[in-house]
């Protein structure tokens, strides 16, 4: 894997670093942004994901890349879960039925052009019992995760029906970071 000196990843997530490297890019930097990630009165879910990856970006001398993934349940925005209680709350609601994961992309070249995009996935869950869920709420997995939940951990178990971008869902649309990272002119480095 080559350094790509000119890309910036704007997420402190190992997930979208671990994706990052899956199609041969690695960041010459990395920064976690610092903004307020509350929603708006009334924000549709799908708003709220492109504006929480607008407002992730900063000017640079790279390509910096930008995304927030958010669980809805119809209008609903869930949680990043950060307790135990608010992540068997989600997984309750989330049990025997489909719901959506927006993920909003954005990417600033380096002359301050902007591209964005919002993935839309619907991930449908299996009806969850107590223990299954008793399970997962040990694991821990759960924490800091939209919706309380990981697609690519233990909770892959639950998962009966994805219809969209399993990276999205993941947190990071590999096909379209490329697309847009490719209309904004980056080139990756070539092997020596």
């Amino acid at each position: 894997m080559m350094n790509s000196a000119n890309v910036i990843l704007a997420s402190a997530s190992p997930r979208r670093l671990e994706l990052l490297r899956q199609i041969g890019i690695e960041p010459a930097s990395i920064f976690a942004p610092d903004i307020d990630e509350t929603p708006l009165a009334q924000e549709p879910p799908r708003i709220y994901a492109a504006r929480m990856a607008a407002a992730k970006l900063r000017p640079a001398d790279g390509f910096t890349i930008a995304a927030d993934t958010v669980v809805a349940a119809g209008r609903r925005i869930l949680p990043k879960a950060e307790t135990a209680a608010q992540a068997e709350k989600c997984l309750k609601l989330l049990s025997g039925r489909r719901h959506r994961v927006f993920t909003g992309l954005a990417i600033r070249a380096p002359d301050g052009r902007i591209a964005a995009r919002v993935v839309d996935s619907v991930v449908g869950f299996a009806r969850l019992d107590a223990a299954q869920i008793d399970a997962y709420l040990a694991s821990g997995e759960w924490h800091g995760k939209a919706g309380g939940y990981a697609i690519q951990g233990q909770a892959a178990a639950f998962i009966d029906f994805l219809s969209g971008s399993y990276s999205a869902v993941v947190g990071l649309p590999l096909f379209e970071t490329s697309c847009l990272l490719r209309g904004l002119g980056y080139q990756a480095p070539r092997a020596p």
